[in-house]
């Protein structure tokens, strides 16, 4: 494992931020925005932060919920073209793998011309390829626009965090990032109840695609009109611009008009380094494992739910897309009993720590909690899933399989962001196609899977994986700190209070 440099907290902070005033290379002239400047995003009213919360949330529930939207009208889309299940099954498959692509352009593209841009730009795309969706006339076709449409409904993933780290600050990222963690585990579980009924109602197939569209460009025209630019070196080239003409004085400057670098330079090292921090670091190596895991198992069930549900307890289509709402309802309440409970307890955390920062191995307590939940919702779907057993007991298992995985995807995207802090979106980027990866790979072969091998011993499978990988958390609670001090990329310093030392305080004794 690479050593860990001197001091390499303030080395990355040096090259974010630049010399101090007073220091060698410091210019009066260089603008910038400070802390409590109200052009800065953070300083910008609650309730408006809010918005740009639920409205990020938004845009990733529009892609997520078009990812799986297909599942519902696959019978139909087989009939019209006339291909296979396996082929129909490449609508889910080919958008999800849209998403290993996307946040690697999306994300360096947004550093270079603003996070407003991206979201115009691929929007406006991404409302188009709906269209052709709706018009295709052959497999050729609705493959390719649903690729395409992955590929450029993937900005959000990456773009609507970075828009919740630009406006929010430490304290309250984690509630903003429990709503936003919602978005992308909701989004497919709402897509086949919608398709579901409209199949199931006798609508054309044409007209998922006609929804997804105006839900695509209601996005569209929400983020001309009312998302700003939030991130913060474009703002100051703003202020530079600004001085520049209100002064007459063209010595003011910013620091990113200064970087000679091109589009193609910034790229090719903001794409490598998402895979060279992946490699370096066998820490975050485990974490994307286990995400990419619940991650790819999310859109396995696409394919495992018909088996049990439809060809099982013979529901029709309308009433199958139903099934998947319990395993929404656990993501609810998993981001209330979150909001309720453990953020609370985070908060007291910060004061018993500071001035130091709270070990990102507190975040883990989640993840915890919802790893041995998340295999137990696998043993209990399958061996409930006999077509003589009550339909309502492998449809119950739905809610603590989702509470767990928004736990799941909560503390480790916290603990990513806390360990990893300058490179955090370089260690995000990573896990992002890593998890894409599994997403569309693991609806391939979910139905060959579960009618080989019975829905029973297909979900016990499945369980004893969970099991495998559920020690991740505990472990890197127990030795994280430890393993972050020879780590290249985590340049979190060591607390004065130990994680393992019981708090005197009675305010955070349960912390």
């Amino acid at each position: 494992m690479p050593e860990r440099p001197e001091n390499v907290e303030e080395e990355f902070e040096r090259e974010a931020l630049g010399p101090r005033p007073g220091e060698k290379g410091w210019d009066k002239y260089e603008v910038t925005i400070g802390p409590d400047d109200p052009e800065n995003p953070q300083t910008w009213s609650r309730p408006y932060k809010w918005y740009l919360t639920m409205l990020g949330g938004l845009l990733v529930l529009n892609a997520t919920f078009a990812s799986s939207a297909p599942e519902g009208i696959e019978m139909d889309l087989m009939e019209y073209f006339t291909f296979s299940e396996e082929v129909a099954v490449l609508t889910i498959s080919l958008f999800v793998a849209g998403y290993c692509v996307g946040p690697l352009v999306w994300g360096p593209l947004s550093e270079q011309i603003g996070r407003r841009n991206v979201f115009i730009i691929s929007f406006l795309f991404y409302t188009g390829f709906q269209v052709g969706c709706a018009l295709s006339r052959n497999t050729a076709s609705i493959l390719v626009f649903r690729f395409l449409g992955g590929t450029f409904a993937a900005a959000p993933l990456s773009n609507s965090g970075a828009v919740i780290s630009d406006i929010w600050d430490a304290g309250t990222r984690g509630e903003a990032l429990a709503f936003f963690t919602l978005a992308p585990f909701a989004g497919p579980t709402i897509g086949p109840v919608v398709s579901g009924f409209m199949a199931n109602a006798g609508v054309s197939w044409r007209w998922l695609f006609w929804v997804l569209t105006l839900f695509a460009g209601a996005c569209l025209i929400l983020i001309i009109f009312t998302l700003p630019e939030t991130f913060l070196p474009i703002l100051v080239v703003r202020k530079a611009k600004r001085l520049r003409k209100e002064t007459g004085d063209d010595r003011y400057w910013a620091p990113f008009e200064r970087n000679t670098d091109t589009l193609g330079q910034h790229l090719k090292r903001v794409l490598g380094r998402p895979f060279v921090v992946l490699a370096l670091e066998p820490m975050l190596i485990a974490i994307t494992l286990y995400m990419s895991f619940v991650y790819g198992c999310i859109y396995l069930l696409f394919e495992a739910y018909p088996i049990v549900f439809q060809e099982g307890h013979n529901l029709n289509i309308g009433i199958f897309g139903l099934t998947f709402l319990p395993i929404f309802l656990g993501g609810v309440a998993g981001v209330v009993t979150y909001l309720l409970f453990f953020n609370p307890r985070y908060i007291r955390a910060q004061k018993h720590y500071a001035p130091d920062p709270v070990p990102p191995e507190h975040r883990l307590e989640l993840a915890m909690v919802a790893a041995p939940m998340f295999a137990i919702s696998f043993f209990w779907f399958g061996w409930t899933s006999y077509p003589s057993i009550s339909l309502w007991a492998p449809l119950i298992a739905g809610f603590p399989l989702g509470w767990s995985i928004v736990y799941i995807f909560l503390a480790l995207f916290n603990y990513i962001i806390d360990a990893y802090l300058f490179v955090a979106a370089s260690a995000l980027a990573s896990t992002t196609v890593v998890r894409s990866v599994f997403g569309a790979g693991f609806p391939l072969f979910a139905g060959q899977m579960f009618d080989t091998l019975n829905p029973r011993w297909a979900s016990t499978l499945l369980g004893f994986i969970a099991a495998l990988l559920a020690p991740i958390p505990f472990v890197l609670y127990k030795y994280g700190h430890i393993i972050r001090k020879k780590s290249k990329y985590a340049p979190t310093k060591p607390p004065t209070v130990p994680l393992e030392e019981k708090p005197t305080d009675p305010a955070v004794e349960n912390v």
